[in-house]
């Protein structure tokens, strides 16, 4: 396990959809167990593998003291109600921007053992799911602003680069 440097907006990692996981082998387990440890700090709920340079379909979460990855996600069921509220990205650090998002997700894959899984929740939960696939679609949250928001969120990235 290490720790692993964040990819920052302007990395082209980030914008590239992620492959499938077609084998599980040790390179899985080792990105598994650096997304799991490099998850587990002080302000972050999610990390995707490519904003630590994999391009692979995989991501960790740490919500509500719940540590935990899924390997291929997909999303299978969004909620109708939304929730709006700021979202950040350690991808896009310092900038927080309001964003709507399906309150209830439910994404499923696979775990290290090839079986499938199912992880579901609202409210904060709901969030990271959507925007850690997101991430693995080659997908920022800056993507799914409202244009006058977008606008701003642009002029305060270059602020920051």
């Amino acid at each position: 396990m290490a720790h692993r440097e964040i990819r920052i907006v302007g990395d082209p990692v980030l914008r590239t959809p992620c492959a499938p996981i077609r084998e599980i082998d040790d390179g899985v387990r080792t990105l598994v167990a650096d997304l799991l440890e490099n998850v587990d700090e002080d302000g972050r709920a999610g990390l995707a593998a490519n904003q630590i340079g994999v391009g692979l379909r995989a991501f960790s979460w740490h919500i509500d003291g719940e540590l935990g990855y899924v390997l291929n996600p997909r999303i299978v069921e969004l909620g109708e109600q939304t929730q709006h509220g700021d979202e950040g990205c350690l991808s896009v650090p310092e900038l927080w921007f309001p964003t709507t998002r399906a309150n209830y997700a439910r994404v499923e894959g696979i775990d290290l053992d090839g079986e499938p899984v199912s992880v579901e929740g609202e409210g904060l939960m709901a969030r990271c799911l959507q925007h850690e696939v997101d991430h693995l679609d080659g997908m920022l949250y800056l993507d799914r602003l409202d244009r006058e928001v977008r606008k701003q969120a642009m002029r305060a990235l270059r602020t920051i680069r």
